[in-house]
C-alpha cells in the first residue's frame, strides 16, 4: 500500500475528530435540553434526512427503540405519500441536513405544522430555511470531509452520529 493512501487513512480519525470537537464547542445547551425534553415525552418519534444524513437519522431512529422511545425513519420520498401518518399531534419529528437546504425536507415540515408535531432541526447551517422553520436547532460543525475534494458526507456524518448519541 502507499504510503500517502495510509496517512490519509489515518488522517481520517483526526479530521472527523476535529469535527465532532467543534460540534461539542458550539452546542446549544438551552436548545438540546429543549430537544430531549420534547424527545422524552413524545408518544412517538419520527426521523428524516437524505444521503449521509438519512442513514444517521435510521441509526437515531433506531438508538430511540433500543430505549424503548417508538420511533422511525421516515423516508422523505415517501413521507408526502402517506407515510407521515405515522405522527400525531404531540410528537417529534427530527430532520437533519448539513446545508439546511434540503428540499425533500421542506414538505415534510409543512405536514408537521398543521399535524402540531414538534419539529428539531439539525443543521450546520443557522441561517437555513430548515433551521428557520424547526421548533427547535440544533447546531453542528463539520471542519472538513475527508476525502481530498471535500465532498463526501463522512465528517458530516460523524458530527450528526454524535450528537445523536
Amino acid at each position: 500500500m502507499k504510503a500517502e493512501t495510509i496517512e490519509r487513512a489515518l488522517n481520517a480519525f483526526t479530521i472527523e475528530s476535529d469535527s465532532i470537537l467543534a460540534t461539542r464547542d458550539k452546542m446549544d445547551m438551552e436548545a438540546f435540553a429543549k430537544a430531549v425534553e420534547a424527545l422524552s415525552k413524545a408518544e412517538r418519534i419520527g426521523t428524516a434526512g437524505c444521503g449521509h444524513s438519512g442513514i444517521a437519522c435510521m441509526h437515531f431512529a433506531h438508538s430511540m427503540c433500543c430505549v424503548e422511545r417508538p420511533a422511525r425513519f421516515i423516508s422523505p420520498a415517501e413521507a408526502v405519500h402517506g407515510a407521515t401518518g405515522y405522527l400525531q399531534e404531540g410528537d417529534v419529528m427530527v430532520r437533519a441536513s448539513r446545508g439546511g437546504k434540503t428540499d425533500e425536507l421542506f414538505k415534510i415540515l409543512e405536514i408537521c405544522h398543521v399535524k402540531k408535531v414538534t419539529v428539531i432541526g439539525v443543521t450546520e447551517n443557522l441561517a437555513s430555511p430548515l433551521a428557520d422553520m424547526s421548533d427547535i436547532v440544533i447546531p453542528m460543525v463539520v471542519t472538513s470531509e475527508t476525502d481530498r475534494y471535500n465532498s463526501q458526507g463522512t465528517s458530516s456524518f460523524t458530527a450528526l452520529a454524535a450528537v445523536f448519541d
